[in-house]
């Protein structure tokens, strides 16, 4: 199902895992995603990783203002910090405005 993002801040975050701590990882992961959705102007998110340990997340905000908010969250901080001293061996965060999407479905 095509969501219509137009208008939305798209922030997409594509990390490289370290390896480390796997359960750790998961256990924070699902806390950012329980967190983020309670948050003033979340709209969805989209996520992958692939065995390479390349993953690919897309959050989407209803404005810059509401990502920003979202970057500088307390607790979003504080992960970020453990994130970057166990899970990942980089990262890198691409903030976009959707000025047009579409999508298709098999029939």
């Amino acid at each position: 199902m095509h969501v219509d993002r137009t208008g939305q801040t798209a922030v997409i975050f594509t990390s490289f895992r370290s390896g480390a701590d796997a359960d750790g990882y998961e256990s924070a992961a699902a806390e950012m995603d329980a967190l983020a959705m309670v948050q003033p102007g979340y709209r969805g998110v989209e996520s992958t990783r692939g065995a390479d340990g390349m993953g690919i997340t897309i959050s989407y905000w209803s404005d810059d203002t509401a990502a920003i908010a979202w970057r500088d969250h307390p607790d979003h901080s504080a992960i970020r910090e453990r994130g970057r001293a166990i899970w990942y061996d980089r990262y890198s965060v691409t903030v976009a405005h959707v000025t047009r999407g579409y999508g298709w479905t098999r029939p």
